[in-house]
């Protein structure tokens, strides 16, 4: 049976880190589309991230991240039967990447220049205040040649690029540190320990009319599910509920 994947942060490095994943994936599937019907989404998520990086320092987790990752992936060469070709395509990943983002200043900074991407980010700041009346300039962008406004938005989203490289492959392993395991809960409500622990993943069967909502920090976390409800707009379930956790 088919099911869908929740994922919970529980501290705000991985809540950004998640945050950043789905707006990277929003303006890559943008792309995929014609710009005409797609900018607004586009442009809103490429200013998204460079707020989220100005922010926080994305740069100085991924970097410590990344030399957490360095330091098992040499540990893990030691392991008997491991699959040493691809542990070493990722070893060499991982060097490279922290020694790109190392380098000062970040590629994305340049994104702060870019006179076209201020005069559009000052008018998407505001609540609709994104329309053409407001933006002739994206207007007139929007109907050049489409060879060359995707070349632009390629080279936009290039000096992104490390910061997305680095992402992926830090969540990659971190989704990879635990297995699913069978829960069952009798009352649609479920809590346990968090010592350690950055993120929940969580499997519902698409059969099962609920979902989970997940609470808590890095000592303590809570689920407790629920189902839509048209007086309430949802309510609790207090019924035996079968998912599957893993506790990364």
């Amino acid at each position: 049976m088919t099911s869908i994947l929740y994922e919970h942060p529980l501290n705000e490095r991985i809540r950004n880190y998640l945050k950043l994943e789905q707006l990277f994936t929003q303006v890559s599937d943008c792309l995929r589309h014609s710009l005409v019907i797609s900018h607004n989404t586009f442009f809103s998520s490429l200013f998204a991230i460079i707020d989220t990086l100005e922010r926080n320092d994305i740069r100085g987790d991924l970097i410590k991240d990344l030399e957490k990752l360095e330091q098992n992936l040499v540990i893990w060469s030691q392991i008997p039967d491991v699959d040493s070709a691809i542990l070493e395509v990722n070893l060499r990943k991982t060097i490279a990447l922290s020694s790109q983002l190392k380098k000062a200043p970040p590629h994305w900074l340049r994104l702060k220049d870019d006179k076209f991407l201020t005069g559009l980010k000052q008018r998407f700041a505001i609540q609709g205040g994104n329309c053409h009346f407001d933006l002739p300039q994206l207007q007139f962008w929007l109907k050049q040649p489409v060879g060359e406004v995707e070349a632009q938005c390629q080279q936009w989203l290039a000096y992104l690029q490390q910061i997305e490289d680095a992402l992926l492959l830090i969540l990659r392993f971190i989704r990879q540190r635990a297995t699913f395991d069978n829960i069952v809960t009798q009352s649609g409500f479920y809590q346990d320990n968090g010592d350690g622990l950055i993120l929940l993943r969580i499997k519902v069967a698409c059969g099962l009319a609920c979902y989970p909502t997940i609470s808590g920090n890095r000592l303590r976390y809570s689920i407790r599910f629920m189902s839509p409800c048209e007086e309430l707009g949802r309510k609790y379930i207090k019924q035996a509920i079968t998912f599957q956790l893993a506790r990364c």
